[in-house]
């Protein structure tokens, strides 16, 4: 099928859109997040923001490259979110956002592709939609720590690690303030991919 005419150019252009708003809200939110004195979370952020603008740069040189280079422009119609509540429900809702690219709409995009005849654009989408799914963790994860106030308590001994000066300690809770270098809790280093794994194997 000609590229030019296919579905999968304009899912590509959607692609792009979707990725590069959501790498500038996840800056946004890290600066709200550096408002409240989370460290951590912005620093989360930044790297999902990263991760966001190198989906888009993916979507961005597929066009190009299967167009020859000489797109003016690429109509498209589809809605984005434009809100900025506070950063504990903005982190939950952006979870969402993401889980429905996981589960819907990458799946979506790369069967068009795949039906269209782009196999490997289909697989760049599937590739996409893996790592909008631990983006949906990740968020979901934090965000309902933050939003209970258990961002910095567990059920049992835990270690916590300063990211400004790397004092470590084991306890139930994190310090309100580290006692070597007096930073507030939120630059406690939280091992959320480890805590997840284990949630998973409890469940």
């Amino acid at each position: 099928m000609d590229f030019n005419e296919s579905i999968t150019k304009s899912n590509l252009a959607r692609g792009f859109a979707a990725e590069c708003q959501a790498g500038a809200r996840y800056q946004f939110m890290s600066k709200m997040a550096m408002q409240d004195q989370q460290k951590f979370i912005s620093d989360t952020l930044k790297t999902l923001a990263k991760n966001e603008m190198a989906h888009a740069k993916v979507f961005y040189d597929l066009i190009l490259q299967q167009s020859g280079g000489n797109v003016k422009n690429i109509s498209i119609e589809a809605g984005f979110p434009f809100e900025m509540p506070e950063l504990k429900n903005s982190l939950l809702a952006e979870s969402m956002i993401e889980e429905s690219e996981a589960n819907n709409i990458y799946p979506s995009f790369a069967r068009i592709a795949k039906d269209e005849g782009f196999s490997e654009i289909a697989k760049t989408f599937d590739f996409v939609a893996k790592v909008e799914a631990t983006h949906h963790q990740i968020l979901n994860y934090l965000g309902n720590l933050y939003k209970t106030g258990k961002m910095y308590k567990r059920a049992k001994p835990t270690e916590w690690k300063c990211s400004n000066c790397g004092h470590v300690s084991i306890s139930k809770e994190g310090w309100k303030e580290c006692p070597l270098c007096q930073m507030p809790q939120g630059f406690i280093i939280i091992d959320f991919e480890k805590e997840l794994r284990e949630q998973h194997i409890d469940n």
